[in-house]
């Protein structure tokens, strides 16, 4: 698209998801952007390379199920408000199961050739190490969950709100062939297949009653990342929790966990059922990286290769990468924020994605393909609606401006998407089509179903905007 008259262009700092996101809504309709990275010049704890939108966690973009899934319908909306970042998640997706998950090299490269190349992309390397000079007008700030420190700064001392910070830890990537197939076989849970699956898309290694209690009392005993003194007394966030920890939690988490053995059955072994399972998902398009599925960690890489290792089937694994730990950052955005996600001592600049205190690549990126719609209505003279809070985009909006508990012992946490935050179907009427009441999980189903209806038919009006 040309660029449209007289209008100035937006500024982006950060070309993670959701400033990648928000770039590319804002060149689709005709305003030019100057994207601002400060990789390769700093880089961070969690990032190995300079391409934009990096998948530093998992690959997964998680359950592409836009019929019963609150993410799967956030997937359908996006690709419907034509989202740079499913288009190039749908082209450079792997078998997963019922999940999207991604060849996270290509994905990048796709990602940052389309902006490096569109003409109204001008990209700008080096740290933003303030708060943006007003003289840039509309910004957005999209630096995400490992701002660099000046930045961060800045921020809390223009908002005067307290920090709040969470840890979130990476899964290790083992090579598929160092796996032992005589123990290890290939199942995703309950036969499911996904987009481009067969039914057999994750690695599964089990493990016996005995096998697993060493697992968990060696997890407990591990040798552990030390914290750095400022770092001391972060609360992690609850759905991306270290193997450890949830080990620490009790004997049982696991098994109700990432290592849960339903849905799957051993074909060495056919009639015995595994006590725990270890599930490894494909990492890359050749098939010959997979991640082991919730195992993130902040144990020392010693400690790691040598409790691993003693998993069947991955007594010779050999990793293309140890798990790891980072600190992620949030603002408190329904104190900071008005519905027009501007900073309210500053309305010149927005924010977009992690930053705001979502959670998740999809929910970033969707932050950004708001966040980068308004910037652009503004930057045009108009404004962009906020989208309906019976959507998936509406409730990830209203819950980082005002879809928080209050009171004295409230305090805003970041989120996934989930049905939890979209308003109930007043009305709505759990019979089947013979009249017959709906009951237990089939009403939950019945409920999720008629919720992602209603939210992919109430977004099209705001796509059309």
């Amino acid at each position: 698209m040309t660029k449209a008259p007289n209008i100035k262009p937006v500024h982006i700092i950060g070309a993670g998801m959701a400033g990648s996101e928000a770039a590319w809504q804002c060149v689709r309709r005709g305003v030019p952007v100057i994207l601002h990275e400060m990789r390769p010049e700093r880089m961070t704890e969690a990032h190995q390379g300079d391409g934009f939108a990096e998948l530093v966690c998992s690959n997964s973009f998680r359950s592409d199920d836009k019929t019963g899934n609150a993410v799967g319908v956030l997937h359908e909306e996006m690709r419907k408000a034509d989202s740079l970042i499913m288009g190039m998640g749908d082209m450079t997706k792997l078998p997963a199961g019922g999940a999207l998950a991604v060849d996270r090299e290509a994905f990048s490269d796709a990602v940052t050739t389309i902006l490096q190349q569109h003409p109204l992309v001008t990209i700008e390397y080096g740290e933003v190490k303030g708060l943006p000079p007003k003289e840039w007008g509309n910004t957005i700030i999209a630096t995400g969950p490992l701002t660099a420190p000046g930045l961060a700064n800045a921020i809390l001392e223009e908002t005067g709100e307290d920090s709040l910070a969470f840890f979130d830890a990476i899964a290790p990537i083992v090579y598929k062939d160092s796996i032992d197939f005589s123990k290890a076989w290939m199942q995703s849970r309950y036969d499911k297949k996904g987009p481009g699956g067969d039914g057999a898309d994750y690695i599964n290694c089990p493990l016996d009653e005995e096998q697993y209690e060493t697992f968990i009392e060696a997890l407990v005993a591990s040798d552990q990342t030390e914290f750095k003194e400022f770092e001391k007394n972060t609360p992690y966030f609850e759905s991306c929790l270290p193997i450890e920890v949830m080990a620490a939690r009790g004997a049982e988490t696991l098994r109700w966990g990432p290592m849960k053995p339903v849905g799957l059955t051993n074909k060495h072994n056919p009639t015995v059922k595994a006590h725990a399972i270890v599930q490894l998902r494909q990492d890359n398009a050749l098939g010959t990286l997979y991640n082991m599925v919730g195992f993130q960690t902040k144990m020392k890489y010693g400690s790691q290769a040598e409790i691993f290792k003693a998993i069947p089937g991955l007594e010779n694994a050999v990793f293309a990468r140890l798990g790891g730990i980072h600190r992620n950052t949030f603002i408190n955005s329904p104190k900071l924020l008005n519905n027009q996600l501007q900073l309210k001592s500053r309305p010149d600049i927005r924010f977009a994605g992690q930053i705001m205190g979502v959670e998740g690549y999809v929910e970033s990126a969707a932050l950004g393909l708001i966040t980068g719609r308004m910037a652009a209505a503004q930057a045009a003279g108009n404004t962009c609606p906020v989208p309906p809070l019976t959507t998936a985009m509406g409730s990830l909006v209203e819950h980082v401006t005002g879809g928080y508990m209050t009171g004295p012992k409230a305090k805003f946490q970041p989120m996934n998407v989930n049905f939890g935050l979209f308003p109930p179907i007043e009305g709505l009427v759990y019979k089947d089509e013979n009249g017959k009441n709906i009951r237990g999980k089939e009403k939950t189903r019945f409920r999720k179903r008629h919720f992602a209806e209603r939210a992919l038919r109430d977004i099209q009006g705001w796509v059309a905007a």
